[in-house]
């Protein structure tokens, strides 16, 4: 039987999952999409911690007009302001089994536009 678009994605993701950890002073950016709205936090995967996190639920982003992609890269912008602000400078691109295309290279260019390493 076939598998569904969510699980190849699962299977994607955690396949990435083996290869990338996140520590305190590199965390891990992680990246979620739904059909609506995307989300971002690093993680210490040490501690199991969020030491930041962005969306586009949030009050000043959702107020924004424009396309899904440019509010993609408005989150990225936010989630490396909110990192230089906790003293992270370089972080290790989760892209959770997502396509790095569209939105999350959206996100993932806009961080890079604010100052986060890759």
């Amino acid at each position: 039987m076939a598998l569904t678009k969510e699980e190849k994605r699962i299977r994607v993701k955690r396949r990435v999952r083996k290869n990338i950890f996140g520590s305190a002073s590199k965390p891990r950016l992680s990246v979620y999409r739904s059909n609506k709205d995307i989300y971002a936090q690093l993680i210490d995967d040490t501690t199991g911690k969020t030491l930041a996190f962005a969306s586009s639920r949030e009050k000043e982003v959702a107020s924004l007009n424009g396309t899904k992609s440019e509010i993609s890269t408005i989150v990225g912008k936010k989630i490396a302001e909110r990192a230089k602000a906790t003293g992270i400078e370089t972080v290790v691109f989760d892209r959770n089994g997502f396509v790095y295309h569209g939105r999350v290279k959206a996100l993932a260019d806009g961080a890079r536009e604010a100052g986060l390493k890759f």
